[in-house]
C-alpha cells in the first residue's frame, strides 16, 4: 500500500496548555502541558495513520526546533522527509482557561524560506511513489503564492490526485490553475475565495456548486464550524451537521475532517461516504483537549451515528 504523501511548508511545534484564568503582566501558572508535532500536512498525515492507513510527512525543518519537531515525529513511529531550511521552525501554543472554557491561541508567520528550499521540496517529491499528495497550511515567507498550482499541475502529470488546504492567493491561484481533486476551504476562506457574503446556506451551496462545475476540481468540501461542513460535486451539494458534543479545543478540527476524508477516498469510498467520516472525525477532535487530534474509536461510533 503506497503512503499518502502529506507536504507542509509552514510546519510548527504545538505546545498547549491549561491555566484557571489569563490576565496581563503577572505570571500565569499552566498544568497538562504537551507538545506535538503540527501544521496542516503533518496533523493530516497524523490522522490518517490513526485511521489505519500510511502516511509520509514531506515538511520544511530548521534551526534547533526544526530538530525538536523531527524528533516528535520519530517518537510517534513516522517516516518523514524533512528539508532542512535556515531559519527556525515556528513554535505555536493553545492555552485552555478552565474558569471560562475560552481557548487562546497563539500563531507566529515562522520562518524566512529560500527559493532553493522550495526547489528540494520539488526534487523529494520526484523521487517518491504515490498517489495521493494532500498539500496543506499556510505558505512561509518567501515561497511564491502560485506553489501549489504548480504542485497541482506537477502531481495531475504523474497521475496523482491533488489535495489541498491553505488560504488567501495561494488557493485562488491553485484552484484557476486546475488539477486539484478535492479543495477544503473554512468558510471564511471561502468567502475571500468567491469575494462573495455568503451568508445563508444556500449561498454557498450554489458559490461551491458553480465553482466545480466551472473548473477543474471534482470536490470541494467547506468546513463551517459548528454549522457543520458542506460537499460539493457535479452532481449537488449536501450540508452535514456535527453532533452536540462537550469542547475541549478545536484546535486541529479541520485538519482532522480532511485527513478523514482523503483517507477515506483513497481507501476507494465514494465522496459522499468520505465526507461523512470527514465530519465525524472533525467531530471527534473538539474531544481531545489541546493539540490532541482525533482518535479512531470516537471516529468509529460518530460516523456511525451520522451514517445511520
Amino acid at each position: 500500500m503506497k503512503p499518502i504523501v502529506t507536504l507542509t511548508l509552514n510546519p510548527c511545534i504545538d505546545g498547549a496548555c491549561e491555566a484557571e484564568r489569563i490576565h496581563p503582566s503577572h505570571k500565569i501558572r499552566t498544568s497538562n502541558e504537551r507538545y506535538d508535532p503540527g501544521g496542516g500536512g503533518i496533523n493530516v498525515a497524523r490522522v490518517i495513520v490513526e485511521l489505519g492507513r500510511p502516511a509520509l510527512p514531506v515538511y520544511l525543518s530548521g534551526g534547533a526546533t526544526g530538530s525538536v519537531l523531527d524528533e516528535l515525529l520519530a517518537l510517534r513511529g513516522f517516516d518523514t522527509r524533512p528539508i532542512r531550511i535556515r531559519d527556525h521552525t515556528r513554535i505555536s501554543h493553545a492555552v485552555f482557561e478552565t474558569s471560562t472554557g475560552r481557548e487562546y491561541r497563539f500563531v507566529p508567520e515562522g520562518p524566512l524560506v529560500e527559493p532553493a528550499d522550495w526547489a528540494a521540496c520539488l526534487a523529494i517529491l520526484d523521487g517518491l511513489d504515490f498517489d495521493w499528495l494532500v498539500a496543506s497550511g499556510s505558505l512561509p515567507r518567501g515561497i511564491a503564492p502560485d506553489c501549489y498550482a504548480d504542485l497541482a499541475g506537477h502531481a495531475a502529470r504523474r497521475g496523482a490526485r491533488f489535495v489541498l488546504d491553505t488560504s488567501g492567493p495561494a488557493l485562488g491561484l491553485a484552484i484557476a490553475g486546475g488539477g486539484v481533486h478535492l479543495a477544503k476551504p473554512s468558510l471564511g476562506e471561502f468567502r475571500a475565495l468567491t469575494g462573495l457574503p455568503l451568508e445563508t446556506e444556500e449561498e454557498i451551496a450554489a458559490a461551491a456548486l458553480d465553482l466545480v462545475r466551472s473548473r477543474d476540481i471534482r470536490l470541494i468540501a467547506v468546513t463551517m464550524g459548528h454549522r457543520g461542513a458542506l460537499l460539493a460535486t457535479s452532481e449537488g451539494t449536501r450540508i452535514l451537521r456535527p453532533p452536540d458534543l462537550p469542547v475541549q479545543s478545536a484546535t486541529g478540527a479541520g485538519d482532522s475532517f480532511l485527513g478523514a476524508m482523503t483517507f477515506a477516498l483513497a481507501e476507494g469510498r465514494s465522496p459522499e461516504d468520505a465526507f461523512v467520516l470527514g465530519v465525524a472525525a472533525g467531530s471527534a477532535t473538539v474531544l481531545t483537549p489541546g493539540t490532541g487530534l482525533c482518535l479512531r474509536a470516537d471516529v468509529e461510533r460518530l460516523y456511525a451515528s451520522l451514517s445511520a
